[in-house]
C-alpha cells in the first residue's frame, strides 16, 4: 500500500481508502468508480466483466466482445435490435434484396401454391390449425373426424383407407376381418350350433 492512506483507483487514478474500497482483478476502485465503461451501471462481483483493464457490465461486455451473428442474444427468445454503434462496432451495409431465380419449387409449393391443403375440405391448412393423420395435413376441428360416424380424432386414435380417416370402431366395422366369430363385440367369438 503507497504512502498516503491507500491504493490508487483504477478508473480516476486518486487515493481508494478502506471503507470505499472494491476489489477487482487485483485492482482498487472506488464504489462510485466501479462502473461499466458503456453504460455507467454500478457493479458488483456478480455482474463484471474484465477485458484489457476495462470492465464492463456483462450485457456491454457481449456486446462489445462476445460472439456475433444469427443466434447470439442476451437471453432466451430475446431478440435485441441494438446493433452496437455505441460501442464502436462498425456494420456493412446489407446487399439489396434479389428475388430467387429458382424455377423448380417443391412439387407441394407447385400443387397447392404454398401451402398444405385439407383432404376434406379443400382449403389451405395453416399451422396452427394442422393436424397430421394418414400423411396429410388436417384442420383440426370440423374436418379430422371420422368420416362415418363423423367423431373427432387424434393422431393416436385413428385408422386411414385409401386417403380417408376413420374411427377404429368404424373401421373395424367396415374393413375389418369378416366372417364366423367377427363383429359380435368385443373379442366375442360365438358357436352356432
Amino acid at each position: 500500500m503507497p504512502l498516503g492512506g491507500g491504493n490508487k483507483c483504477g478508473r480516476c487514478q486518486t487515493t481508494v481508502y478502506f471503507a470505499e474500497e472494491v476489489l477487482c482483478d487485483g485492482r482498487s476502485f472506488h464504489k462510485s468508480c466501479f462502473l461499466c465503461m458503456v453504460c455507467k451501471k454500478s457493479l458488483d462481483s456478480t455482474t463484471v466483466a474484465v477485458h484489457d483493464d476495462e470492465v464492463y457490465c456483462k450485457a456491454c461486455y457481449g456486446k462489445k466482445y462476445g460472439p456475433k451473428g444469427y443466434g447470439y442474444g442476451q437471453g432466451a427468445g430475446t431478440l435485441s435490435m441494438d446493433k452496437g454503434e455505441s460501442l464502436g462496432i462498425k456494420h456493412e451495409e446489407a446487399a439489396p434484396h434479389r428475388p430467387t431465380t429458382n424455377p423448380n419449387p417443391s412439387k407441394l409449393a407447385q400443387r397447392f401454391g404454398g401451402s398444405e391443403k385439407c383432404p376434406r375440405c379443400g382449403k389451405a391448412v395453416y399451422a396452427a390449425e394442422k393436424v397430421i393423420g394418414a400423411g396429410s395435413s388436417w384442420h383440426k376441428t370440423g374436418c379430422f373426424t371420422c368420416a362415418q360416424c363423423g367423431k373427432s380424432l387424434e393422431s393416436t386414435t385413428l385408422a386411414d383407407k385409401d386417403g380417408e380417416i376413420y374411427c377404429k370402431a368404424c373401421y373395424g366395422k367396415n374393413f375389418g376381418p369378416k366372417g364366423f366369430g367377427y363383429g359380435q363385440g368385443a373379442g366375442a367369438l360365438s358357436h352356432t350350433q
